[in-house]
């Protein structure tokens, strides 16, 4: 059940991967957004990260201590373990159908490759893809306890910031178990297809000697970011605009608000909700807000 508590991770992780190294600075993409008396700062998270992880850079420290209010995606420090394990009992199990009746016999096979079978067969497709998209970070020592989110949010509320959240556990649970259930089984043979394919050549973003923190790390969305949104968006549109466009426009929505006042404000949430023309800082240069990238 610790599975569901992060579900925020999936926009940083989905496929694997976020970047290649070569950004300026080789620090986490960070960017400010301006209107007349307001600023608002983006950074895109990594959601688990490894303890020994150094991502805190001068440019986002007078960030943080600027800021009068902190944004993440949603709270997954207070989240209590049996209000999580009500959420994924109710949104994330199908006690009628079983995965290996939704999956080709291929599919299958693969799974039970990857996973228990017997332990998994009532998940539905997307909480098994959850499951899986996250085991190679897990396996690598990454944890969300490390993660810049929660590690930010102890920060905030104990420095006395105001903290607020987009969404709730719940509002993220609807996120997946709202999809069409061809979007969802599409979700999960990609990850399939994804762990099974061979190891990219050294020295490639995806490759074993450029770790997903290391990509993150660098900071360099460009190369690698819009490919994967770019294919999500052609081969699973429904699980695209569920989980990056419509999310993104609700959020432009309120920090269009929080822009029209005079504080300071700080948003931590996953890196691919910072990529393409469908990402934050787009979206809100769209609107007519100055948008710089400062690392």
């Amino acid at each position: 059940m610790r599975m569901f508590r992060m579900v925020a991770l999936v926009a940083a992780t989905l496929f694997g991967g976020l970047g290649a190294a070569g950004a300026a600075g080789a620090a986490p993409a960070l960017w400010v957004v301006k209107s007349a008396h307001a600023q608002v700062y983006l950074f895109g998270t990594l959601h688990a990260l490894s303890p020994n992880a150094k991502w805190r850079t001068p440019a986002y420290d007078a960030a943080f201590a600027s800021a009068k209010t902190l944004w993440f995606e949603t709270d997954v420090e207070s989240a209590d373990p049996l209000t999580v394990q009500n959420i994924v009992a109710h949104y994330g199990v199908d006690p009628e159908r079983t995965l290996s009746q939704k999956l080709p016999a291929a599919d299958v096979a693969e799974l039970a490759h990857e996973a228990d079978l017997a332990r998994i067969e009532h998940l539905r497709p997307w909480a098994a893809a959850l499951m899986l998209s996250m085991q190679p970070m897990v396996a690598q020592g990454a944890r969300v306890a490390s993660g810049a989110d929660a590690t930010m949010t102890r920060n905030a509320r104990s420095g006395a910031k105001q903290v607020r959240f987009f969404e709730t556990l719940e509002d993220q649970a609807h996120v997946f178990a709202d999809l069409p259930e061809q979007a969802e089984v599409r979700y999960l043979t990609d990850i399939l297809d994804a762990r099974a394919r061979p190891p990219a050549r050294p020295g490639t973003a995806t490759s074993p000697d450029k770790s997903l923190e290391q990509a993150w790390l660098d900071g360099d969305l460009a190369k690698l970011g819009p490919a994967l949104t770019g294919e999500m968006r052609q081969q699973n549109p429904a699980l695209y605009n569920a989980l990056l466009k419509r999310r993104n426009l609700a959020w432009a929505d309120a920090l269009t608000k929080a822009l029209a006042g005079s504080d300071v404000e700080l948003v931590n949430v996953g890196a691919l909700h910072m990529v393409g023309d469908d990402g934050l800082p787009a979206l809100l240069k769209a609107r007519g807000f100055e948008v710089q990238r400062l690392q």
